[in-house]
């Protein structure tokens, strides 16, 4: 059984849909990211999440991003290139309010751009949000 001072931290890969021994990529690492986050997953996949210069294939990739990191949909196009068939991208953005914060919209129209569909959304501690994206079941079986 989760002790209950880890339940809080264990729910984050959880709701994430983050497993034991997946493959999990971090781009748009900075001094603002959540650790308690990024802890609660390494401690779901039992090992360090790789970092953006790694050329694994990964399950999933955790995207922070802010308001001014630049264009979103180059960044989308790089985090789909280590992404095996069925992985996904999950965008953590400020929340409303806080420093960097990024409109919805501004996600909601990047991602067909950059082939993907997007599925759900996610609160992940107390400053991020996580969106998830996927590529489309269509995309997936011309592969």
């Amino acid at each position: 059984m989760v002790a209950a001072e880890d339940a809080g931290k264990i729910g984050v890969a959880e709701r994430l849909g983050i497993e034991a021994n997946m493959v999990v990529q971090e781009i748009g690492w900075d001094e603002d990211v959540d650790d308690d986050v990024r802890a609660a997953i390494e401690e779901k996949i039992g090992g360090d999440l790789l970092d953006e210069d790694a050329d694994e294939v990964v399950d999933v990739v955790l995207l922070w991003w802010r308001e001014d990191d630049g264009d979103l949909v180059d960044a989308l196009m790089d985090a789909i290139s280590p992404l095996a068939d069925n992985g996904v991208i999950w965008v953590l953005t400020p929340k409303t309010g806080r420093d960097g914060h990024v409109e919805p919209s501004e996600i909601a129209e990047a991602v067909p751009t950059a082939g993907l569909a997007q599925t759900s959304t996610a609160s992940v501690g107390d400053d991020w949000t996580a969106t998830r994206l996927v590529a489309p079941k269509s995309a997936k079986s011309k592969r």
